[in-house]
């Protein structure tokens, strides 16, 4: 008989280690699932940031749109300046003949001469102001040409700083899809491991807790919020049968 119940207490004993180990167990798988999803949250961000940067680059967009304002610039300049040459050769064959009619001696009335006089002198006048309106053109022309070129070189680098970036960023584009790939499946075969109740638990902990639902404690205190635990609630976060919550930010506690 004595036996018989010595027997008993071993089973009883084993029976609790087993459960102890159950949940000692649980809540290390949930704390390495929690380390795996991190970081498949970490290379989601990434490849989101990556996907941004090939789909729009500001940079390239900005200096394309000053090259294009350039060359519009310099287009309309130079055809302000045709247009102010033109002015300028038809205002010279004006002059030329009236300073022809003026002094072909075949005008003989003084006032229609003094007329004349004052057409060409006006003349004159106008053909200056044009020349000047050329000159100028001419001037702003030269400084169109500088700034095209200016914008042309600027959108060059910038191009082919954003060519190398994007074959950089669409090198690490493959490597982290590949990752991805192979932690997914690392939590495939980790969460077959848990059961669904301790599963969902922990799903809906982690969308409550910005992705933390699991917390190791160190030192007696949860390590993400910082709250104390008492002896005896650290003692139990060690050897308790069950999944044991910090009292402050009800994330499940997990000592190694």
């Amino acid at each position: 008989m004595r036996e018989i119940f010595y027997q008993k207490g071993l089973d009883d004993t084993f029976s609790a280690l087993n459960v102890y180990n159950f949940f000692m167990s649980i809540a290390l798988t949930l704390y390495r699932i929690q380390q795996i999803d991190s970081r498949l949250d970490q290379i989601q961000l990434r490849l989101q940031a990556i996907q941004a940067t090939l789909a729009d680059t500001p940079a390239l967009k900005a200096a394309r749109e000053t090259l294009d304002q350039s060359q519009a610039s310099l287009k309309k300049i130079e055809q302000s300046l045709k247009q102010a040459e033109n002015d300028a050769q038809s205002q010279r064959i004006k002059l030329d003949q009236a300073e022809s009619s003026l002094y072909s001696g075949n005008i003989k009335n003084p006032k229609e001469l003094k007329d004349l006089e004052k057409d060409v002198a006006s003349l004159k006048k106008r053909l200056q102001d044009l020349e000047d309106i050329q000159l100028e053109m001419m001037l702003n022309l030269e400084s169109a040409r500088e700034e095209l070129q200016k914008a042309q070189t600027e959108h060059n680098t910038i191009q082919g700083q954003t060519i190398s970036q994007h074959a950089t960023l669409q090198t690490e584009q493959d490597g982290l899809q590949k990752e991805r790939e192979t932690v997914r499946a690392q939590r495939l075969a980790a969460v077959t491991g848990v059961d669904g109740p301790s599963l969902s638990l922990y799903e809906s902990l982690r969308e409550k807790r910005k992705g933390i639902a699991v917390a190791m404690v160190s030192e007696n205190s949860c390590v993400v919020c910082g709250a104390e635990l008492t002896p005896g609630h650290a003692q139990s976060v060690r050897t308790s049968p069950q999944l044991v919550h910090c009292n402050m930010c009800g994330r499940i506690l997990y000592s190694h």
